[in-house]
């Protein structure tokens, strides 16, 4: 089981986990690297879970049509 770092909620990444599956994150749309600090992905990154994920990016588009 992997934790999100946001709401500290248990899911599973199949991913993270090994499961051997596609992870239900797959069926998502890319995020671009620019939504990213220094535009690069962090490799010790957490999964956000379903709920979270979504919110994040919206957020993250959210500061980009801000400037």
């Amino acid at each position: 089981m992997s934790t999100c770092p946001r709401c500290q909620t248990e899911f599973t990444c199949a991913n993270a986990d090994n499961t051997g599956q596609d992870c239900w994150c797959s069926a998502l749309p890319p995020v671009s690297f620019s939504h990213f600090p220094d535009g690069k992905l962090d490799m010790n990154a957490s999964c956000f879970c379903p709920r979270c994920l979504p919110l994040w990016k919206a957020e993250r588009d959210a500061q980009g049509n801000a400037t």
